[in-house]
């Protein structure tokens, strides 16, 4: 007689959960038909869907391990933390970081939290996979550069202005302030729901920073009982971006990397720098107040534009699929900004390296030869059905209409345009 072989478990792997996210979202597939394809069981699926944060968070940070299939928490999580912390400080100071040093270093965290914890090898390496600690050969970053900024010097004897030429296409970045109605519906202008979005690229299109989404509430009620850390993009609670501390955690991030870049900005945001903050690893390269190049690739920003109001409009479907009788404008006034968060943080990933690399060569932000005309059919997304080519071209354009966000007063006060939900933005 022969015994029933068991079923053998398929654990997907943190890139395929995206993947399954993304075909949720963007498909009419039921859990059942994408727990098919990639061949699990139809309750994986669903575990999936209900870690949705967690997992985009991981995915957007850069720093998870994408081919990871399960996610071991340390039973010791405050000293995994702690080191880590301690790591990347250590990193940024350019010291040769060992095994028995973390070892050591993770004892002493314990002995000063009060744990009974003796760190092994074992443990070291599997706290090493958690992080993405990378095994292979140490290496020195470059001294970082000095604290306090040279005297001045007579304008006689200063140096010739940087330039792009001094910098390689991989350090030279561009960022945009971008004005997004989040919840508008095709058809109406005046949509209440204006959030600030910021976007930052290098010109070769290989490094995106983390999306920053700038709101006029300090504390939304769809961001109860959820966690900053869960969320794949950076939330601000105030109708404007917090230069200065974008800048000091930009330069900080640099610092780690032993790099020195040049930030493109346009001459308003240096202007309006209340007292500059001190950059030892970013040079900025002010755009003239009376150019009118922009200082991230018109092209890429109005990609991210269109692959948001492609996921905005595929999310105002599966809501009027769920509930019969809703129309598109009570579908749309459902939209958070926590929704509004998470669109963003995925439409700025589908924007292609090639579109933004092309954009940036350009409109002549980075240097190089004008590569040849990209297929834009292949980077933008498809136009969603019921609406044609210029419909979806216009709704993609919508802000540029008029300054519609003033019609929506502010915290405290009616909002006059009839789309909002006041409760839930």
């Amino acid at each position: 007689m022969e015994l029933s072989s068991k079923k053998k478990l398929h654990a997907l792997s943190l890139a395929e959960k995206i993947q399954v996210l993304e075909l949720l979202d963007e498909s009419k597939m039921s859990q059942s038909e994408v727990a098919r394809r990639f061949q699990v069981s139809q309750p994986q699926i669903s575990r999936i869907c209900k870690n949705k944060e967690k997992l985009l968070a991981d995915w957007c940070s850069g720093t998870a391990n994408r081919e990871r299939k399960r996610k071991r928490e340390s039973k010791y999580s405050g000293i995994d933390e702690a080191l880590l912390c301690w790591y990347h400080i250590a990193r940024a100071k350019a010291w040769d970081v060992t095994g028995p040093m973390l070892l050591h270093k993770a004892k002493e965290l314990a002995d000063i939290m009060g744990q009974d914890f003796v760190p092994s090898i074992g443990w070291l390496v599997r706290w090493k996979r958690r992080n993405n600690v990378g095994f292979g050969a140490r290496h020195v970053l470059a001294p970082r550069f000095p604290p306090e900024p040279p005297p001045p010097v007579p304008t006689s004897q200063a140096q010739p202005p940087l330039s792009l030429k001094d910098f390689s296409p991989e350090d030279v970045f561009g960022c945009a302030e971008v004005p997004l109605l989040y919840r508008a519906v095709p058809g109406t202008v005046g949509a209440c729901g204006h959030v600030q979005v910021l976007l930052c690229a290098n010109s070769r299109g290989t490094e995106k920073r983390r999306v920053l989404v700038s709101g006029l509430r300090a504390a939304p009620s769809c961001f109860f009982g959820v966690s900053s850390e869960a969320l794949p993009a950076s939330y601000h609670p105030d109708l404007g971006i917090p230069w200065s501390e974008w800048l000091v955690q930009f330069d900080r991030d640099m610092g780690r990397q032993g790099r020195q870049v040049a930030l493109l900005l346009a001459a308003r945001v240096v202007e309006g720098l209340a007292g500059p903050p001190r950059l030892h690893h970013i040079r900025l390269l002010p755009l003239s107040a009376a150019s009118t190049t922009p200082s991230l690739p018109t092209s890429a920003v109005r990609a991210f534009k269109a692959h948001y109001r492609h996921r905005l409009l595929g999310k105002l479907a599966a809501v009027q699929s769920e509930r019969a009788g809703t129309s598109l404008a009570e579908a749309g006034a459902g939209i958070t900004v926590l929704d509004a968060v998470h669109m963003a943080a995925v439409a700025w990933a589908k924007v292609p390296p090639r579109l933004i690399v092309s954009s940036f060569i350009q409109e002549g932000l980075a240097p190089g030869k004008t590569p040849l005309s990209p297929d834009k059919a292949s980077e933008m997304p498809p136009v969603p059905s019921g609406l044609s080519l210029e419909e979806f071209s216009r709704f993609v354009d919508l802000e540029g209409e008029e300054p519609v966000w003033l019609l929506c007063k502010e915290e405290g006060a009616e909002c006059v345009c009839g789309h909002c939900s006041r409760n839930e933005l």
